[in-house]
């Protein structure tokens, strides 16, 4: 009996507070609006609920119902938390104005009138232009115009300064050295031949020595004690019936050959002690000087326009074959380099001109890359050139359209050849032209080599 009246007296009670509560709602409606409304009595419920739940007495000994009443509790809370928040109003600054109607409370800041829906505005997208990947052909053909391009005004001022040296230089030599049949000094080098980088600062000036074919004879290297093709002596014949002095050049005799190593040593006093340099240069209007701690014959020429590295080559030609006065390092002296520069530069421009192809602009690139590059500067010039031969020797499209996928051909080709470390010429298979290099150069440019041939790029970068 006393927990009925207790019942009916909370039940009572609960009439009271929700006569009250429905009021209120009623109220809130026309002053929050609809949805202020129903958040109001969200909240209310929630509250009316931890309300009763104070009030009414527990189950003592019950845990089960304390579980239940104890998440009720944090449903209402939660409840409360996640409602979501009404719209702020403009407050009243006068609590005098009228209310407004609940049809003005629908749509605040509308006018009595018709409705008229105004679109969002968006935001203006701006469409941005597609980024243009540059492909290898066109990193190639950009690179060659904006690096190794040389100005006109040198390109037509470096030969002419060369040539003006060469003249001068001639004349000193048949008046120092009128019994020696020193031929015309000629002009050689990428800039003027066209197969290396178009740079002006290495030009080649050689010196033709004229021999008597009765009186010298040539002999292979690889005949001789140092077992290389690439390098040949040159012997003095017939001394018992014509003795020395028969011929001018018998004072650079050692033993019987003709000594490479004593002829530069005379031009190289020549040109640091004998030649007046300074008065050529300022006839020419630049500044010459001999390199003096160089082994090779080597003129650094500056003017204001352009600056130049000469050296100077002897040259014997004998029996179809072209030889420098350029031994190997080392020990062993006397000795004579084959040359095939001309051989290459006709070779390739034979090639170009028979099927329009792109050869001289691939070795220009390459000659640059190689040339600027701390790891493959030694490729650079001769073994490039026979590569590109060899290549052209299996493969017929040349085309500048072309000129990416054979410059990456280049590439894997001189990987192969650096993992045999052998690169044979095209002239004579038995010349290794890498025979010279150490091995931990071969594997540090067999490196960078494999590296490129996935990120070509990396050659084209700015070192």
């Amino acid at each position: 009996m006393a927990e009925f009246t207790r019942r009916r007296g909370r039940r009572q009670e609960d009439n009271g507070l929700g006569s009250v509560l429905d009021l209120l709602l009623a109220n809130a409606r026309l002053v929050l609006g609809v949805s202020g409304a129903a958040v109001l009595a969200i909240a209310t419920l929630a509250v009316k609920r931890l309300i009763d739940r104070a009030t009414s007495p527990r189950d003592e000994g019950d845990p089960k119902a304390e579980q239940k009443t104890l998440e009720e509790s944090w449903q209402d809370l939660a409840l409360i938390k996640t409602t979501p928040k009404p719209p702020k109003k403009q407050r009243r600054e006068d609590l005098s104005e009228p209310l407004l109607s609940p049809a003005q409370l629908l749509v605040p800041g509308e006018a009595c009138g018709p409705k008229v829906c105004v679109a969002p505005l968006e935001t203006p997208q701006v469409e941005s232009s597609p980024v243009h990947c540059l492909t290898l052909q066109e990193k190639l053909l950009s690179h060659y115009s904006s690096q190794l391009v040389v100005p006109e005004a040198q390109v037509s001022l470096a030969p002419h300064l060369a040539r003006s040296i060469c003249v001068q230089l001639q004349k000193f030599l048949r008046n120092k050295c009128p019994e020696l049949p020193f031929g015309s000094l000629f002009l050689r080098g990428p800039l003027l031949d066209g197969l290396g980088a178009l740079t002006a600062d290495d030009i080649h000036l050689m010196l033709p020595v004229v021999l008597d074919a009765t009186l010298w004879s040539l002999i292979p290297g690889e005949d001789t004690v140092v077992r290389n093709p690439q390098y040949w002596v040159i012997k003095r014949t017939d001394l018992e019936y014509f003795p020395r002095g028969c011929s001018p050049w018998d004072r650079f005799i050692v033993g019987q050959y003709f000594s490479s190593n004593l002829l530069n040593e005379t031009l190289h006093k020549m040109l640091v002690a004998s030649i007046n340099w300074p008065a050529i240069g300022s006839l020419l209007g630049s500044v010459i000087h001999p390199v003096v701690a160089s082994q090779e014959l080597k003129l650094e020429v500056k003017h204001d326009q352009v600056e130049l590295s000469m050296t100077l080559f002897p040259v014997v030609e004998m029996e179809d074959r072209v030889l420098l006065a350029a031994p190997p390092k080392g020990l062993v002296e006397n000795l004579w380099l084959e040359s095939f520069y001309r051989a290459e530069v006709m070779k390739v421009k034979e090639l170009d001109a028979g099927d329009c192809g792109a050869r001289q602009l691939c070795l220009r690139i390459l000659n640059g890359v190689c040339k600027s590059h701390p790891t493959l500067h030694k490729l650079s010039g001769s073994p490039l050139t026979h590569v590109v031969l060899h290549l052209s020797a299996t493969t017929s499209d040349w085309a500048e359209e072309s000129l990416a996928d054979r410059f990456q051909q280049v590439l894997e080709e001189l990987v192969g050849y650096l993992e045999k470390g052998v690169l044979p010429s095209y002239f004579n298979h038995k010349i290794n032209l890498f025979c010279e290099l150490l091995e931990e150069e071969i594997d540090e440019m067999g490196l960078m080599l494999y590296r490129a041939l996935s990120e070509p790029q990396l050659l084209l970068e700015e070192k």
